[in-house]
């Protein structure tokens, strides 16, 4: 995607990467130095939250020693999503990341152009920047965290955060990833700014204004 601004003495063309990767992951723990990765899913959208494919869900074959270390709440909540069922015939992780790689550049061929998104995705990017490097440096480094979003609705538009939809994602990865992309489009449509947005000149007095204030 090229955007060209409406400024008034001069043209600025901004190239980006229209699509969003959007990823969840399920963890042995929080910890990952300790802890290791069991399921990644990943879903596409354009700049309009708007699916571009079913999806990709990969179960991890775990470590020994991390999955025999699992707390009871971790162990009780795979349990619950029958994902303890599954792990034993997921893939390693060098072929679980070259998997996700792969179909993430059918929609992101080039590096460092598509943002990851997610909620509270910090600690997914731990996890990834730590057992699956590859992947993380395809993604642009800056994040779209869900999570910031509500955080700020709840402070700023509580009413807004307070009727938020339901989740219902059973801690599974890709139905996860639906629940977030779904919560986005509620933000979009009850906190943001209508599209387009203000007018080049309009922006350009909000910024002034706050500049005076900081001053």
């Amino acid at each position: 995607m090229v955007i060209v601004t409406d400024l008034p003495y001069f043209w600025i063309v901004i190239e980006i990467s229209e699509n969003l990767v959007w990823i969840d992951c399920e963890m042995t723990g929080l910890n990952p130095e300790s802890d290791c990765l069991v399921e990644v899913a990943v879903v596409i959208t354009n700049s309009e939250l708007e699916i571009l494919d079913a999806g990709l869900d990969v179960v991890i074959k775990p470590r020994p020693d991390s999955w025999a270390n699992m707390n009871d709440f971790v162990r009780n909540m795979h349990t619950e999503s029958g994902l303890i069922n599954e792990v034993d015939n997921g893939l390693d992780l060098a072929e679980a990341e070259e998997l996700i790689l792969n179909y993430i550049k059918r929609f992101v061929p080039n590096a460092k152009e598509a943002p990851l998104a997610g909620n509270t995705i910090g600690t997914d990017r731990m996890f990834i920047n730590r057992y699956m490097p590859k992947l993380d440096q395809h993604l642009h480094y800056r994040n779209i965290d869900v999570s910031s979003i509500k955080e700020l609705s709840r402070r700023w538009y509580p009413r807004v955060y307070f009727q938020m939809p339901k989740k219902d994602g059973g801690h599974r990865a890709l139905a996860d990833i639906l629940e977030s992309i779904h919560e986005l489009r509620y933000y979009r449509q009850t906190v943001m700014v209508p599209a387009p947005g203000p007018t080049t000149e309009q922006a350009k007095a909000a910024a002034e204004s706050l500049s005076k204030n900081n001053s």
